[in-house]
């Protein structure tokens, strides 16, 4: 059988959705995922360039380079938490909604890790 492209439920063959809230939520999925990708892929490529120059700057001033991949993580799980926009093929695997949800909780993890960062960065030098 054939499944709904956002919830994954079974449908028939001439459909592309269970319902016609399916397609809308899918609908505007799409133009929120068009519409923010540009914004999306800026913040990902900043936030992964900062975890490198924060390594080579931890050899030199150790306090600053923490601080820069602290923070990096940090933003780059807000960025993910709040634009969950998966991949191509992890859409076509999961359908939108699973996918969705699966992204929301790797932002949700990825934005831990760097608040856990950023406190332990705190700890280690202020206290």
């Amino acid at each position: 059988m054939k499944k709904c492209d956002y919830c994954g439920k079974e449908i028939s063959y001439n459909d592309m959705y269970c319902s016609e809230d399916c397609q809308i939520k899918t609908v505007k999925f799409y133009s929120i995922k068009e519409k923010f990708s540009m914004v999306f892929s800026v913040i990902n490529c900043i936030c992964l360039f900062l975890v490198p120059i924060g390594f080579i700057v931890f050899s030199f001033m150790d306090y600053l380079g923490f601080s820069i991949i602290a923070i990096g993580t940090a933003v780059l799980g807000l960025t993910v938490l709040l634009l969950p926009l998966p991949t191509d093929g992890m859409i076509s695997k999961f359908k939108v909604k699973k996918a969705v949800d699966i992204t929301r909780i790797i932002g949700l993890i990825i934005l831990i890790l760097g608040i856990g960062l950023i406190i332990t960065d705190y700890i280690i030098y202020f206290i």
